[in-house]
């Protein structure tokens, strides 16, 4: 077992919790009960701390000290991975193949079975003889002068004293140093710290009839020299000049040339660099491998060079079974696991590359396997959602074999439809069954039912949170009176199917015609305005493309003039209806520190006027202002307002420390000294909503938006708690609150991405609660959504499908729940069949 004893991170109540090794043990309870405190801020920060501390003393001061958890001592601890939501990966380089380590092999594929072909013609490319280098030269202008040089250094820092010394034996007497010709003997390079370019003249020659001889012993002894390359210089500078050479040079080589046209390309030998968009020996020169125009990099618009292939034309011209590593990066990754497996290598092809087959096929078949089959090598890691990038580093870990580790999950559910939540268990067993404890923070009934060991957290959030409710076999959590958890799973309570669903009026529709962004088979939706609608469909169905990617961006270029780019389609209507569009998604409502629920909300205006009209404050002329953590006057300016100080972590995500001057409480002196009802600013800050909702019970104006944070099923956390703290599902329902404070006008269109991210049953119950407000004021809900309690409860489904990737983006079923439940195509359908007949 792993002994944790006396944990008090947040609200953790100095808990004991044994935890087996080698088991799939599942962390379940409300939001805010302190799972993810146990999982990752005491049990994997703990593993990490003492990992660190294990280094070597000069590794350490690149890393800091890590905090010690909150905990009295913990044993049996394995070393730790986390595999969290956040999708760190927002560099443009970053690629769904490059993270997992797929590119890496397939470059390896492509440089030792790649056919090459000329990007001019796109002829096949073979080497160029001897004989045939000789005849080339011979056609060029009869009394043309040339030098044959031999290129010995192509591109490398260094004075290279000993090339120069050996030429100088060899009986060389001139050499081209980075253009510039000039006697050996002479010739030296000032500086080695850059890149240099050195050939040496073999011969000078002018060309007219009977120097064949002379010209081939030239040529092979240059040839032997340069590694099969070698240059002849010209006096006519208007041969097209290439990336390495002098103008009026020609390279010829024995490795690779073309022979049926006069392209001038540079012809490497086929090596894995030359399929690198990270080196410049494969990047396209025109992007710099980006694949994006870089005057217009923040809308993504492709380089007008490769047109976002990243790579220069001679590496997009290297085939293997007449596919290019660009068009292999652009499949869906089912259908590169295909093609791999189909390659029927040659007994030779397999001598070479049929281990780099193998494993590319094993890493291709772990994606599949977590669900991930519909997406894209090359798609870009940081338009991943948080779900989506995580279970790729769940594939990576398992193609890592490692035993004995413990790997910490948080929720590796989200964004899967039921039918792919099967294929993510059966990973996750193996992980556990490679000799691993995996300990998943999750709401999932399926994956709490699977679970060897559970631990149940509750009894409430928040502060009445934090106490071990189960611990032990999911029969025995099943019997559990106190649990809620327990009663959501046993059926003592459960969210209903309403009894009466609001009527769809075919008069009142939102038309979007002729979608076909990214996988949209040119389909055309219709959604009933004033009802709550659910989008749904297997991962990579085309849900998202639709949505967000296409009818918010049209909606908002109909109704407020935006130029947001959308996806194609033909036309919308019924938008008359239509006054505002409002987004509810799961990024962060702040991105430092200063931002927390209580100034995104608003609510803290209202607590910051209220502290100014107390008498005391009064009397030592204080505005509201003095109250603000954001300005001079009343903040701490050791830390300028934020309660802690950022330390950059060169190799981790920066770390926050407590402030030692205010000691994280923002504010100076004097202004704490200002107090309502016996608590001063900083206090209040440190309330829970629920707290502050009693403390504040006779301010209406601030009751009001406490009351919608509640309502939203945040009661829990606190009115300051740092908006970096903040997980995306907890974000996504502070902005709904927000929404939910303000004058409701009707006609209104509200967009929410998975909103039960984070949330347990009862949670889930009281979102659907602020949906129906919304949506009984008259407006429009507009729900991608996964969770079968959520699209039971919808008046309306678009399900899109029948699979992901190429193979969805078809509307499958339309309608109300019921109708969707008969159709047998439908996996959503097969779902909803068997919760509505219970």
């Amino acid at each position: 077992m792993i002994q944790i004893r006396g944990a008090k991170e947040h609200n953790l109540k100095n808990i004991d919790v044994d935890i087996p090794h080698n088991k799939l043990v599942v962390i379940t309870g409300l939001s805010g009960s302190g799972k993810s405190s146990l999982a990752f801020d005491t049990l994997f920060a703990e593993g990490q701390r003492r990992f660190v501390e294990s280094l070597s003393a000069y590794a350490r001061q690149f890393l800091g000290l890590m905090q010690k958890p909150r905990v009295d001592h913990i044993t049996g601890l394995s070393p730790a991975i986390a595999i969290e939501q956040r999708n760190r990966s927002t560099g443009l380089r970053s690629t769904v193949g490059t993270s997992t380590d797929i590119y890496d092999y397939l470059r390896l594929l492509y440089a030792h079975i790649g056919v090459p072909h000329c990007p001019n013609c796109g002829k096949k490319i073979s080497p160029q003889t001897t004989e045939e280098i000789i005849n080339s030269i011979l056609k060029l202008p009869e009394k043309s002068k040339i030098q044959i040089l031999a290129p010995v250094v192509s591109g490398r820092k260094g004075e290279h004293k000993d090339i120069l010394k050996k030429a100088k034996r060899s009986g060389f007497v001139r050499v081209r140093i980075n253009g510039n010709i000039s006697l050996i003997e002479n010739a030296a390079i000032s500086d080695k710290n850059k890149k240099h370019s050195i050939e040496i003249v073999v011969d000078r020659i002018i060309v007219k009839p009977g120097i064949r001889t002379r010209l081939a012993d030239s040529v092979e002894t240059a040839l032997r020299i340069g590694n099969d390359k070698i240059i002849v210089a010209t006096e006519n500078k208007k041969i097209e000049k290439l990336r390495s050479l002098q103008p009026g040079d020609i390279l010829f080589s024995k490795a690779f040339a073309c022979e049926f046209c006069d392209s001038n390309f540079e012809f490497d030998r086929l090596a894995p660099r030359i399929f690198s968009f990270n080196s410049p020996y494969g990047m396209c020169k025109t992007c710099h491998g980006l694949g994006i125009d870089l005057s217009h990099w923040a809308d993504f618009a492709p380089c007008t060079e490769c047109n976002g292939a990243r790579l220069k034309p001679y590496s997009r011209a290297v085939t293997v079974r007449g596919k290019n590593i660009v068009d292999f990066t652009n499949l869906s990754i089912d259908k590169c696991y295909d093609f791999i497996n189909q390659l029927n290598l040659s007994i030779e092809e397999h001598k070479i590359v049929g281990e780099v087959c193998k494993e590319i096929s094993q890493r291709l078949k772990f994606l599949i396997d977590v669900g991930l089959g519909y997406i894209s090598l090359a798609r870009r890691s940081g338009s991943l959602s948080g779900g989506e990038a995580q279970r790729i580093r769940l594939a990576s870990q398992i193609g890592t074999g490692l035993t004995g580790v413990l790997y910490v999950l948080d929720e590796p559910t989200i964004g899967l439809h039921m039918r792919d939540n099967e294929k993510l268990l059966a990973t996750l067993t193996h992980l556990r069954d490679l000799g691993n404890t995996v300990v998943i923070v999750e709401h999932d009934a399926e994956t709490i039912m699977k679970a060897d060991y559970l631990i149940d957290l509750g009894p409430g959030a928040g502060v009445h949170g934090g106490s071990v409710i189960h611990q032990g076999s999911i029969n025995k959590l099943l019997r559990n009176k106190k649990s809620l958890t327990a009663a959501y799973l046993n059926g003592e309570r459960a969210i209903h199917v309403p009894e009466k669903r609001r009527k769809i009026n075919k008069k009142n529709m939102l038309t979007l015609t002729g979608a076909a962004h990214n996988n949209l088979k040119n389909i055309t939706v219709k959604i009933p305005l004033g009802l709550l609608t659910c989008v749904t469909g297997v991962s990579g169905s085309g849900k998202s493309s639709l949505i967000n990617d296409t009818l918010l961006p049209a909606l908002k270029r109909e109704i407020y003039g935006s130029d947001i780019p959308s996806g194609i389609y033909k036309k919308i209507s019924g938008i008359d209806k239509i006054n505002k569009v409002i987004v509810v998604d799961q990024s962060p409502i702040g991105r430092t520190p200063r931002s927390n629920p209580a100034t995104y909300t608003k609510v803290f205006n209202h607590i910051r006027n209220l502290f100014a009209l107390l008498p005391e404050a009064r009397a030592r002329g204080y505005s509201a202002s003095r109250f603000s953590f954001n300005v001079k006057g009343g903040r701490c300016e050791a830390c300028e307002g934020k309660g802690v100080k950022q330390i950059e972590m060169h190799f981790l995500p920066d770390v926050y420390v407590t402030c030692d001057a205010c000691l994280g409480k923002r504010f100076n002196n004097e202004t704490l000294e200002i107090s309502y009802k016996g608590k001063n600013i900083a206090e209040v800050l440190d309330l829970t909503v629920e707290e502050a909702y009693h403390f504040f019970e006779k301010a209406p104006n601030i009751n009001i938006i406490l009351k919608t944070l509640i309502d939203v099923g945040l009661e829990y956390i606190t009115l300051g708690q740092h908006a970096t703290t903040l997980s995306g599902g907890e974000a996504q329902r502070v902005k709904l609150s927000l929404e939910l404070a303000k004058r409701n006008t009707g006609n209104t269109i509200y967009i929410l991405d998975e909103p039960t991210t984070g949330l347990h049953f009862a949670d889930v119950d009281k979102l659907l609660g602020a949906l129906r407000r919304i949506v009984d004021a008259g407006n429009t809900a507009i729900v991608i959504e996964h969770n079968i309690d959520v699209i039971k409860t919808a008046d309306y489904i678009i399900d899109l499908g029948p699979e992901g990737g190429d193979n969805g983006g078809s509307v499958i079923a339309t309608g109300a729940p019921e109708n969707v439940a008969g159709i047998k195509k439908s996996y959503t359908g097969i779902y909803l069949s068997r919760v509505l007949k219970n």
